[in-house]
């Protein structure tokens, strides 16, 4: 068996670098301990989003409906087949991630079949479940089972998955309206279209969200600090490209951060995290 559970975790790290640059350098900056447990948290919310943005000649639906009650029944008798449920699920009990948020988390992605835009009730219920929670996700493997910590960086853990998400619709914009059909800011719907004061306020958003976040990060512990930060980093960067960018150049151009400075940052990371505890 530990070869099987060997070969899922790898299974998801080769997910997680195939689909994002930027995370798996985040990822490789942590303390060993911690890197398989995030691989298979990405692994699974990446099966998830994949199911609901690119199998588009299947039945999503039945394929999500399916998803959630395979996660759940592999959690329940501690072994899964699919390899990538597989790690999930020895995360997920390992380190007593909450049920509910792996539910809210499938709550959202389903949320995406059926809405091409969000109200603002609607809205929030959806960067709770696709952000908010895969942050507390990740903050359960970085505490280890120390809930008092886990309670007190609850709320910036949040804050960073909420602000993540949000720039993250800000660079998507152009391809979610393109090929899916779909625009992520409140009160923005096919009879109100998105401009340049509707993105400033977002912009205000996702500021304060950043702020929050960092008092927490400052806080982490030190085997994920750097990572975290160094992530951090990345999206406060792609952040302010966008501010830049009017609502006419993101719907003709996706705003990138390019490789080689995505290392830089993470150069700029290591050096400043020896003092981020201090500040």
């Amino acid at each position: 068996m530990e070869l099987y559970h060997k070969s899922s975790f790898d299974i998801s790290r080769i997910i997680t670098h195939n689909y994002s640059t930027s995370f798996s350098l985040g990822i490789m900056a942590f303390a060993p301990k911690y890197r398989e447990p995030i691989y298979s948290i990405y692994g699974f919310v990446r099966l998830a989003d994949e199911i609901v943005d690119t199998f588009h000649d299947y039945d999503k639906r039945k394929l999500l409906e399916q998803l959630r009650s395979e996660v759940f029944k592999a959690i329940e008798e501690g072994i899964s087949t699919n390899p990538v449920i597989h790690s999930f699920l020895l995360t997920v009990k390992k380190f007593n991630i909450e049920h509910s948020h792996i539910h809210a988390f499938l709550d959202s992605m389903e949320m995406d079949l059926y809405n091409n835009y969000y109200e603002e009730k609607n809205y929030d219920e959806y960067i709770y479940g696709s952000a908010e929670v895969v942050g507390l996700m990740c903050l359960k493997v970085f505490v280890e089972g120390n809930q008092q910590q886990y309670n007190e960086l609850l709320e910036p853990a949040k804050a960073l998955g909420s602000a993540f998400q949000k720039v993250n619709f800000l660079r998507d914009i152009k391809s979610d309206i393109e090929e899916r059909g779909r625009i992520y800011l409140p009160g923005i719907n096919r009879t109100v279209s998105i401009n340049d004061f509707s993105k400033k306020e977002l912009e205000k958003e996702i500021e304060k969200e950043f702020a929050q976040a960092l008092e927490g990060i400052k806080n982490l512990p030190a085997g994920v600090r750097l990572g975290v930060y160094s992530a951090y980093l990345y999206y406060v960067k792609l952040f302010h490209k966008i501010q830049k960018a009017d609502v006419k150049k993101l719907l003709s151009k996706r705003v990138r951060v390019s490789n080689p400075h995505k290392l830089m940052l993470l150069l700029k990371s290591i050096i400043e995290v020896k003092v981020l505890k201090t500040c």
